[in-house]
């Protein structure tokens, strides 16, 4: 599949601590769109996406939790482990970019039988000089794999902490780490050359995000055999990858799980014929996408040619595929990070104003696409300055004060009076209707020049 990330993790260190304390292309540039949105409104609200009408699905959240699924206190026994405690899981045979083993996280519930399985964000790569750490933050995360104590880091997203403040605060949580620079998708073995030192330095990278992904849904499904809500998210790379590997979590969980929700966080998987195009035909290839998409034949309605060469009818074969799941995507109009993936190296001497525009084509087009599925939804807030206007879901980095009291800061659209909480809490209600929201351009929310220095040149 496509796209891209994050100046998320290394930014998101400096916020534990202090929680703890207290391929380019010489293409011509497409032209920057600044047409309106068919239907959008003047209050920022778009035409609901429940005008279909489709059949709801009804979890049943009645049978009582296992009793030896996690002990309440301190792992019990030692044998169980603690509810509301991240474990690691090992993954044997399966590796990270540079070979290592790799490992994801499980946090047990006492409180329910619902689950949400949240994919880790963090740039993607495809050449010598992202894959190796070369370019840093705009790279591969983890390029050297998963530490034991990751969820140090990570525990703090508003959608994995235990609080009022997460509508899924009771679910049981599977954290998906992300350390193959391919959005958790990949099924390729290549050997980047590093072209600067004429050919004499290469790595070898594994690009195993699909078989990694597989592995955890293998072990999800043995150890939750009853999910009546099952919620699949993630944020830039990890929003990616939550939506491309969606059908797989479906499939692979079969009857075990009963009413499925989609969160795709910034990593909007666009349509091919776009400002992304070139984009896609990179990671097609590097990545070795076809093959993945060849297993899909048949089990999905969207020929497997057509979703090769419009990778954007991937959010049209789940909404067909899943008709009583709701599905949605979130992001900022003013997305300076994973638009930078998405364009900067396949139009080189971009401008700020040129990204913007690309990434607001690539955008219209897709919300053409969900008006006209009844059961998928777009929520979409037009700024927030901290981390390059990206990630709706993560709290706001560069508001540390508001953290504790507001961790949705930043998310609202203020004309509907809503933050993605709340859009959330609807999603995982199935006696709502789901609903399309566009915040409208807001002239003085804007980044300084100094913020804008920093998100073009990579953080």
């Amino acid at each position: 599949m496509p796209v891209l990330d994050s100046l998320v993790r290394p930014r998101f260190v400096l916020f534990v601590a202090a929680v703890a304390a207290a391929g380019c292309s010489t293409d011509a540039k497409p032209a920057a769109s600044d047409a309106g949105v068919p239907g959008s409104t003047t209050d920022g609200k778009a035409p609901s996406s429940d005008s279909g009408e489709t059949a709801s699905c009804a979890p049943d959240e009645s049978a009582p939790v296992p009793a030896g699924r996690c002990a309440p206190v301190d792992g019990g026994d030692g044998t169980t482990p603690g509810c509301n405690e991240w474990v690691k899981v090992d993954v044997p045979g399966k590796v990270c970019g540079d070979g290592s083993p790799y490992k994801f996280f499980v946090n047990y519930s006492n409180k329910s039988n619902n689950l949400v399985i949240s994919f880790e964000p963090g740039g993607a790569c495809w050449d010598y000089d992202s894959c190796s750490g070369k370019t840093g933050i705009r790279g591969a995360a983890n390029p050297h794999g998963i530490p034991d104590n990751h969820m140090d880091t990570y525990k703090y997203l508003n959608l994995l902490q235990r609080t009022d403040q997460n509508p899924a605060a009771d679910y049981n949580m599977v954290f998906v780490p992300y350390c193959t620079g391919d959005i958790h998708s990949g099924n390729n073995v290549i050997t980047y050359t590093n072209a600067g030192d004429g050919g004499t330095d290469s790595i070898t990278f594994h690009h195993a995000g699909h078989e990694n992904t597989l592995a955890v849904v293998d072990w999800v499904k043995q150890h939750f055999t009853h999910v009546p809500k099952l919620l699949v998210t993630g944020c830039s790379a990890g929003g990616a990858g939550a939506i491309i590997n969606y059908h797989f979590i479906r499939k692979g969980l079969g009857d075990a799980a009963q009413c499925g929700y989609l969160l795709d966080d910034s990593g909007p998987i666009f349509h091919s014929d776009g400002p992304s195009k070139q984009l896609h035909e990179k990671v097609r290839s590097a990545w070795n996408v076809d093959s993945v998409l060849d297993t899909l034949d048949g089990k999905i309605p969207v020929a497997i040619a057509d979703l090769k060469n419009d990778f954007g009818l991937l959010n049209v074969a789940l909404s067909k595929e899943f008709p009583k799941d709701r599905l949605s995507l979130t992001l900022y109009r003013e997305d300076l990070n994973y638009s930078l993936y998405s364009y900067q190296r396949f139009f080189p001497g971009s401008t700020e104003s040129d990204i913007h525009g690309y990434w607001w084509t690539d955008v219209q087009s897709l919300m053409k696409t969900y008006d006209g599925l009844p059961n998928m939804a777009y929520y979409i807030p037009y700024f927030r300055s901290d981390n390059c206007s990206h990630c709706v879901s993560i709290p706001p980095l560069d508001h540390l004060e508001y953290v504790t009291s507001n961790p949705w800061f930043g998310s609202e659209i203020q004309a509907d009076k809503l933050s993605l909480k709340d859009f959330t809490t609807t999603l995982l209600d199935d006696k709502k209707p789901l609903k399309s929201y566009l915040e409208d351009v807001q002239p003085t929310e804007k980044f300084t020049s100094d913020e804008s220095n920093m998100c073009m040149a990579g953080g």
